[in-house]
């Protein structure tokens, strides 16, 4: 767990109550009921200045949500509920949305994206590049080839391999240390480990993933918009027997997988 000062941990506060769909105003509100506890529209102005007319409107939207019981005394008084079932109530909230979108997307559309025969696709952010690996695995029925390095290679993608070995399909991994590779060949025994044409762990690149010998995802490793501290992860994609993407990767991994087979 990361350790805040009393004034970062307001900040952070402030940011995650505004993703989880709070307006500025109402958490800020909120916030300050918490430092107070019970007060008037004054008391919560004089914390931090919030104007007071935006305080009223932002604890009436509280009191909607449950968040904030009124006394109708002259002033209004306000009071807040315990932090423990703010907590609860917006993990309810956020797991009761994500289930009606869900129900919502079922509904619209083919049950999966059209792939594109022609072209490439760009993929900017570790956290995407990451879902996308996910995906793709997830999706393979009878090969996946997958290059990668220590780092890139999460739980995440560990359980879906082993979830894709389960479904009967054929994996083959390279790129990865000694260490990581005892621990996914104890976890996915069937995998296929092969030797590259690469020193792998030697590059910027990140990943390389091809599944079904029609969908291929490479990515590298490159610096972020911070500067040369922050390493961010960007990648391209192509889909189809014919795109083009995958036909040159597939001519160049079905040869050396051919090649490692035949040693």
């Amino acid at each position: 767990m990361v350790a805040f000062d009393e004034e970062q941990a307001e900040a952070e506060a402030l940011d995650r109550l505004q993703d989880l769909g709070l307006s500025q105003y109402e958490a800020q509100t909120l916030i300050n009921l918490l430092r107070l506890g019970t007060g008037t529209a004054q008391d919560i102005t004089r914390v931090n200045n919030v104007p007071r007319t935006r305080v009223y409107e932002a604890a009436d939207r509280l009191h909607e949500l449950g968040f904030v019981d009124i006394q109708h005394t002259t002033p209004r008084k306000f009071t807040v509920i315990s932090k423990e079932t703010i907590v609860r109530m917006l993990n309810t909230k956020r797991e009761t949305t994500i289930t009606e979108l869900r129900e919502c997307l079922e509904e619209i559309g083919p049950a999966q994206p059209q792939r594109e025969q022609f072209g490439v696709w760009t993929v900017t952010g570790r956290e995407a590049v990451t879902s996308r690996i996910d995906e793709f695995i997830t999706e393979a029925d009878e090969q996946i080839v997958y290059m990668t390095v220590d780092e890139l290679l999460t739980d995440a993608h560990i359980d879906a391999l082993q979830a894709a070995a389960d479904r009967g399909v054929d994996i083959y991994l390279a790129g990865i240390s000694g260490a990581v590779e005892d621990r996914v060949r104890e976890e996915v025994p069937s995998i296929e480990l092969f030797e590259t044409l690469w020193e792998w762990q030697d590059t910027p690149a990140g990943s390389l993933l091809i599944t079904d010998e029609e969908t291929a995802l490479v990515s590298a490793l490159v610096n972020g918009a911070s500067g040369a501290d922050e390493i961010e992860e960007t990648a391209i994609w192509g889909a189809g027997d014919r795109n083009s993407l995958v036909v040159v990767l597939r001519a160049i991994f079905t040869w050396r997988l051919d090649d490692s087979r035949s040693a």
